[in-house]
């Protein structure tokens, strides 16, 4: 378990989680940014039914999703659009014509 993971495993059991239970939310809440949200939404929320917990535990998790998703798209635009304004790399378009097989079609 990452260290974040330990830190809201400990906050988890401050509270009064059972040890199996905490374990595997901490477990699942490996990144700084989830586990800090879960942290912060369990200290806001303290102790409440196991089912609240896992249930905040997918929102987090689907909005981490969300947002690497968006990430990705962002980086996918960003290098169409420099696509757009400068164009394919000559290097590259030669690179996929082949001369050679013309020539040999020629001697044949």
């Amino acid at each position: 378990m990452t260290e974040n993971g330990e830190k809201l495993y400990d906050l988890m059991l401050r509270i009064g989680y059972p040890d199996n239970f905490s374990r595997i939310i901490a477990e699942q809440m490996q990144t700084e940014y989830t586990s800090q949200r879960m942290c912060a939404w369990l200290g806001r929320a303290g102790l409440l039914p196991a089912e609240e917990v896992a249930d905040e535990m997918l929102s987090i998790l689907a909005e981490r999703d969300r947002l690497v998703q968006k990430h990705i798209a962002m980086h996918a635009q960003k290098k169409i659009n420099q696509l757009y304004m400068e164009g394919l790399d000559p290097d590259d378009e030669e690179a996929g014509e082949d001369d050679s097989c013309d020539e040999s079609e020629e001697d044949e």
